[in-house]
């Protein structure tokens, strides 16, 4: 173990504060894998380690993956030691506990999540934190634990916020619709803040910051993965306290919950830089019915907003075909830049106005600088094939250039070439085209002659070890189709 020594400072990249910790830890978007979407409570031993194995063996730990996060359910359901009051590993389904996983995994040289809850059970109905900070944040570092997820279920009234915060999501009480991304009176079941409200005050914010203490007080560098389902206004104040923060409910392996996901958090990414990141939620790549075009755009998306990547499936069913996205080079590259922190945003949303909130067919224009050159996406949100069309002086990031640049495929890693006015691509059912844009060049080739369909390319792009080489608003206007 080492004296972390972390501390908090104004960023020079955004007005609010952030969590900056040693060795780099939280600065770029965490790459992992957990155990939730694939196994739920069915959690074991065998299981976590054969993703830890698989990590190493299909090239994703050499492609920068590097946590393998255990989920809730690990620990006796029945409470805590009676002696110690420590959290107990399940005996049966860990049976060399949390201590010696974390020993196995680190021999990988793979680092080793866990998982807790401010309230007093987990989402699951099993032990939690709260009351118990400093115990389980010493407990956590003594096991070599490296990342520690930290949900918000079962809060007790005495700690319950005073208003409660819109997140444009449907639930029981309410299913729909959210006009402008807004939510309505008969929405909350407590009341909304005064505008002046400032929710770094909130209860919320407090419990997650007594953890956030608990664990800066260790020996040990541990990341801070705030998972409260985008309540709280989370994105206003979470950077000063953990590294990464969901910014929705959860996630799903249905294509509508993906694209649900995508509208929203398309207009909450000026939140996101170096040390904060807003988490949209583990991959669901391999999981369910999704195509491989939809995987792939989940993929692209998640990438390119600098969500966290932690990987959701069996990765020993994974197919061969599915590991090649979740090792994209461009995409791994542009997530993981160490020279431009800020994500990739919309510049065009396509079928609708620009600025309208649609939660079946977001923003499909994006772009985002990094060390490698401009990633520019362009996504089909429509039942059928459709052509794309990326321009170049549409573009932000290189309205200021001149009129042709050097190109690459994300997808297939090809070299383009240098490529005049922009680029047209028939883009199949719910599929991304992109591309890193480059250097400037003398152009030779229009975009009326790079038509054509990427339906039937592989996602066999080189992959390994990752190098790397003015934000736009983002506002909601209105309901779309």
């Amino acid at each position: 173990m080492h004296r972390s020594f972390p501390f908090i400072v104004v960023s020079v990249f955004r007005s609010a504060l952030a969590l900056v910790q040693k060795d780099g830890v939280g600065k770029l978007p965490a790459l992992g894998w957990s155990s939730w979407n694939a196994f739920a409570c069915d959690v074991s031993e065998e299981k976590i380690m054969t993703a830890a194995n698989e990590m190493v063996n299909l090239g994703l730990k050499d492609a920068g993956y590097e946590y393998v996060n255990i989920d809730d359910c690990w620990t006796v359901k029945a409470g805590r030691d009676s002696s110690t009051n420590q959290l107990i590993p399940d005996p049966t389904t860990l049976p060399s506990g949390i201590k010696g996983i974390a020993k196995n995994i680190h021999a990988l040289g793979l680092k080793i999540g866990i998982y807790s809850d401010d309230g007093t059970t987990t989402c699951a109905g099993y032990p939690a934190s709260l009351g118990y900070e400093s115990l389980d944040a010493a407990t956590f570092a003594a096991w070599g634990i490296d990342y520690l997820k930290y949900d918000d279920c079962n809060v007790p009234p005495e700690w319950m916020d005073q208003y409660e915060s819109c997140v444009p999501e449907p639930r029981d009480s309410y299913p729909g619709p959210f006009q402008n991304g807004t939510c309505p009176p008969k929405y909350y079941s407590r009341p909304p803040p005064p505008a002046s409200y400032d929710w770094s005050t909130s209860n919320t914010t407090k419990r997650y910051n007594i953890m956030r203490d608990a664990l800066l007080a260790q020996n040990r560098t541990i990341l801070f993965s705030l998972c409260n389902g985008g309540q709280a206004e989370v994105s206003t104040w979470a950077s000063a306290t953990g590294n990464s923060w969901r910014m929705s409910g959860d996630i799903t392996p249905d294509w509508s919950r993906i694209v649900y996901i995508l509208n929203e958090n398309s207009f909450l990414l000026n939140s996101v830089n170096f040390w904060g990141h807003n988490d949209a939620d583990m991959l669901e790549v391999g999981n369910g019915n999704l195509t491989l075009e939809e995987n792939k755009s989940h993929f692209a998306f998640w990438a390119a907003m600098k969500s966290p990547l932690v990987i959701g499936t069996a990765l020993d069913e994974l197919s061969g075909e599915l590991v090649d996205v979740l090792k994209n080079w461009y995409l791994l590259a542009f997530n993981q830049d160490a020279v431009f922190g800020e994500p990739a945003k919309p510049y065009k949303w396509g079928t609708n106005a620009d600025w309208t909130w649609n939660s079946t067919s977001p923003a499909e224009y994006w772009s985002g600088a990094s060390g490698n050159g401009t990633l520019v996406l362009a996504f089909n949100p429509l039942g059928s094939a459709v052509q794309k069309e990326i321009v170049w002086n549409e573009v932000p990031e290189l309205k200021s250039g001149g009129a042709a640049f050097e190109v690459t495929d994300v997808w297939t890693g090809e070299k383009l070439g240098c490529v005049s006015r922009g680029i047209n691509r028939t883009a199949a059912s719910h599929e991304t085209v992109g591309f890193v844009v480059g250097t400037e060049c003398q152009g030779t080739l229009q975009s009326s002659n790079l038509v054509g369909s990427l339906r039937s390319q592989t996602s066999s792009v080189r992959s390994g070890p990752m190098t790397s080489g003015g934000g736009r608003g983002v506002r909601p206007v209105r309901e779309g189709l």
